[in-house]
């Protein structure tokens, strides 16, 4: 199986909308809504388009994921540092346990380091 991973294109939006609802659907610890949280993300200033990608399978989106830019702040140092928030990776269900989820990881953070990004958090810090 071969999988590229590439930038998300506009004409991709309304696909991956779809594959995010139905990668999450029948999770347990989910509160499925993260394809409104994409969306959101899409808006917002943070947005950084060359990181939001999928993967292809024989010319099927069949994953996503997105990295958002994010500061962390060191109250204790006073020290702020630009990272990166990964949210989400989303692999359709039939194509979920084939290494697709890890390869985006690896190909947006490939693309993060080239950008000068030299962090990158699973969970925002609150």
């Amino acid at each position: 199986m071969t999988v590229n991973i590439r930038p998300e294109k506009s004409s991709d939006t309304t696909i991956v909308f779809e594959l995010i609802r139905l990668a999450f659907e029948n999770e347990q610890y989910s509160d499925h809504q993260e394809h409104i949280l994409v969306e959101k993300l899409r808006r917002r200033v943070e947005f950084i388009p060359q990181l939001s990608m999928v993967a292809e399978v024989e010319g099927e989106i069949a994953g996503y994921i997105l990295l958002t830019k994010v500061k962390i702040i060191d109250k204790e140092n006073q020290k702020t540092s630009d990272s990166l928030a990964l949210a989400p990776v989303a692999v359709l269900p039939q194509f979920q346990g084939q290494g697709i989820g890890g390869k985006l990881i690896l190909g947006a953070h490939q693309i993060a380091k080239e950008m000068g990004f030299d962090e990158m958090t699973a969970d925002e810090p609150i």
